[in-house]
């Protein structure tokens, strides 16, 4: 289950600081065309949602790798479960209704909650 959990929970860091970074650091233009839904939302809520991403790839990291906090990794994976199902629903209410991506991040962030609970 270690090594399981390793491997799972890595590939969703890699994933949410890399989608967080762009959100951070590149303008509304730069985004649109992999993210129809920036136009709906202020740049500053954009930001913080980015930084969100960061942290919350940090987290799921970060604690069990130190072994400080150890329980702030289930939490990150569930704050990520919450962040797609908000994401879905923006997706559902927009113009650009695939939600294949939120459905199958929301699906690894329950798997690796499971798996970080049984570390």
């Amino acid at each position: 289950m270690n090594i399981a959990f390793w491997i799972v929970a890595g590939l969703l860091a890699l994933f949410y600081c890399y989608a967080g970074t762009l959100k951070v650091v590149r303008s509304r233009d730069q985004l649109r065309p992999m993210m129809v839904w920036v136009d709906r939302v202020p740049l500053p809520a954009l930001r913080a949602l980015g930084t969100v991403e960061i942290l919350g790839a940090v987290g799921l990291i970060l604690p069990p790798l130190t072994g400080i906090a150890p329980w702030l990794a289930p939490a990150a994976a569930i704050g990520f479960v919450l962040l797609q199902a908000g994401a879905i629903a923006t997706h559902v209410t927009g113009e650009d209704r695939r939600i294949a991506l939120n459905v199958g991040l929301a699906a690894t962030a329950v798997v690796t909650v499971w798996l970080a609970a049984g570390m």
